[in-house]
């Protein structure tokens, strides 16, 4: 059975995204996105990609969820 990413988001997003489900937070620093590993690629790519789709906010300091990331990470999908 074939994996469906949701929403049209890569992997290496949702690795972000769940970056800040592993920490609990709801704000990250560049520094910690820079830190996100993923086999496929990581960085600040994806997490920019993200502010750009609205599921984080952006400013000088870091990245922020926003109501639309918060609400794919309350998602927990059970095979």
């Amino acid at each position: 059975m074939a994996i469906i990413i949701p929403n049209g988001l890569t992997a290496q997003e949702i690795r972000v995204l769940q970056e800040f489900r592993r920490r609990t937070t709801d704000s990250l620093t560049r520094e910690l996105i820079e830190a996100v590993r993923h086999p496929a690629g990581g960085g600040l790519e994806p997490a920019e990609a993200l502010a750009g789709k609205g599921y984080l906010e952006s400013d000088e300091d870091g990245f922020r969820l926003t109501e639309k990331g918060k609400t794919f990470l309350a998602y927990d999908p059970v095979p």
